[in-house]
């Protein structure tokens, strides 16, 4: 087994993981170095996927808009559960995350004059939306990884996986246990761990998230007593591109509705104002819920956008990305009908962080969607992700620039003990892994999906852990599937078990047997919006 040590270690290489590495690298007091740790390559993560952009708010230079205004929608959306201090936190440092941004090579669109084109997307009170294209994390994240490459401060190590947090008997963790594709184990020292994984969309048999998201960041912090909150809360995404047989749908982002798309049934009727006034802008998740109770009603396995206002030339040239999509898929642009339906797509909740990205436990932290900061409430306010992910990375590496980031030079028996039982162990392996991964997608889509109820849960729960029983107590595994499998598990029993717990309907928890109906719920959760007012 190798051993190494890093003055910090970053599992994950989306944005949040990426601008994080990039801002410590600038750091003289990294005298061992930054590890970032990816399960795949370097650009293999979900914010290379996010297409609608980044909220951007810039009074300076979009005279309409405001950090005020930008706190009510953010708390609108979020169905008052947001914690205030923490949006009132990443509205603030807005601005500045933007200019790092284009310091670090992002180009945003602009218009005409030079000025920045600034878009709308749903729930958003005005335009304040940055974006490239359709392409906007794909642009940051390639941004992003082009400075690392060429960074002498961060080592990358690619098709790694994290596998456990090495927790002493203080419970301090002093670094990470990893596990490379090629059968290798490490033993990573280090006083900063910093989970930057991303979601656990994977747990879901719809979900535009990318093959490698299955909750490992959730397992990892709660095996090392990290506390998680939130976890009802799983936005689903109303627009997916609806096809057959893929383990991560294309998104179809909320901005194609921003320039005007509208939402059709089969029959070509527009529907989404029989659900709510505000029509295909309304927060996403009324209209994943629209769109879902549509698709029920007329027995269909999608619903359309129809693009007739915006025109298919302006559509190709807004939403390059998207109308490759299409075209891989087979999918006529020209009959003006794109085929969508909802998927999972982002984790309100996760590792609960304070704003120093401070988990519960000492020398652990948690960023980007893996974290839950207390921004998003009960649903996320679209193209927030982004900020979260830029504005959380700077304010980590602020409070780490304080902290004494020397590696640990050994460790105490807890964790020798931990190190020979991986090495003395022989691993265990789980067959038919595919089988066994469609499973728990099966079970959370029709236990915690877009509409619960408390048999459903309960049923969903039983049967996961029916698997877990099937796998036993084992607790090294011999590759990679087999240790994705131990953490979809975990992440799906912390989802059904909040979702239980919360009895109530409110933003993307929605609980078929707290209301009547459809109608009753909209009502509920508009009383409960009417009541949040932000000075």
């Amino acid at each position: 087994m190798k051993y190494s040590k890093y003055s910090a270690v970053i599992i994950g290489s989306g944005i949040s993981g990426l601008y994080l590495a990039y801002m410590l690298s600038k750091n003289k007091n990294i005298k061992d170095g930054i590890l970032v740790i990816t399960k795949s390559k370097l650009d293999e993560c979900n914010s290379r996927l996010a297409q609608g952009g980044i909220v951007a708010v810039m009074p300076d230079i979009n005279k309409s808009d405001s950090v005020s205004s930008h706190i009510s929608d953010t708390v609108k959306a979020g169905a008052g559960l947001n914690d205030f201090n923490a949006v009132k936190y990443v509205s603030e440092y807005s601005s500045l995350a933007i200019k790092g941004l284009i310091n670090a090579g992002v180009k945003f669109d602009k218009k005409d004059d030079g000025s920045f084109d600034f878009t709308l997307e749903a729930a958003h009170s005005l335009p304040r939306i940055l974006h490239s294209k359709d392409k906007t994390g794909l642009i940051i994240e390639n941004a992003l990884v082009d400075k690392i490459i060429k960074s002498k401060e961060i080592e990358v190590y690619e098709n790694t996986m994290a596998i456990e947090l090495l927790s002493d008997k203080q419970n301090v963790i002093r670094g990470v246990l990893t596990l490379n594709d090629r059968g290798e184990s490490e033993v990573i020292l280090s006083n900063a761990v910093i989970i930057a994984t991303g979601g656990a969309g994977q747990v879901y048999k719809y979900t535009t998230a990318r093959p490698v998201t299955t909750g490992d960041g959730l397992y990892l912090a709660n095996s090392a007593g990290a506390e998680i909150s939130d976890m009802e809360f799983i936005q689903f995404h109303p627009t997916a591109l609806s096809i057959k047989n893929v383990k991560s749908m294309p998104l179809v982002s909320e901005a194609v509705r921003g320039e005007g798309a509208k939402l059709v049934n089969s029959k070509g009727e527009r529907f989404i104002l029989n659900y709510d006034e505000r029509g295909e802008l309304a927060p996403r998740d009324v209209v994943a819920r629209a769109i879902y109770d549509e698709m029920k009603k007329n027995n269909d396995s999608c619903v359309y956008l129809d693009i007739e206002d915006i025109g298919v030339e302006k559509f190709k040239q807004r939403f390059p990305a998207i109308t490759e999509y299409l075209d891989q898929y087979g999918i006529d642009i020209n009959k003006k009908l794109i085929p969508v339906s909802p998927a999972a797509h982002y984790s309100m909740g996760g590792i609960k962080v304070n704003l120093d990205f401070e988990t519960n436990v000492k020398n652990l932290y948690a960023i980007g969607e893996a974290a839950r900061t207390g921004l998003h409430g009960a649903n996320r306010l679209a193209s927030n992700s982004l900020l979260e992910c830029v504005v959380s990375a700077m304010g980590l590496c602020d409070n780490l620039s304080y902290q004494n980031l020397s590696a640990p030079k050994n460790y105490d028996e807890k964790i020798k003990n931990l190190l020979e039982e991986y090495q003395t162990v022989e691993p265990y392996y789980i067959e038919d892994s595919d089988l066994i991964k469609s499973k728990i997608k099966d079970i959370m889509w029709n236990a915690a999906g877009i509409v619960r109820d408390e048999a459903a849960l309960k049923k969903g729960l039983f049967e996961i852990n029916e698997i877990k029983n099937s796998i036993g107590d084992n607790k090294v595994f011999a590759d990679f599937d087999s240790y994705e499998i131990r953490n979809m598990l975990c992440a799906s029993e912390i989802i059904i078990n909040s979702a239980l717990k919360r009895k109530n309907s409110i933003g993307a928890h929605f609980r078929t047997d707290s209301c009547q109906n459809f109608e009753d719920i909209n009502m509920e959760m508009e009383t409960q919006n009417d009541k949040i007012f932000v000075k």
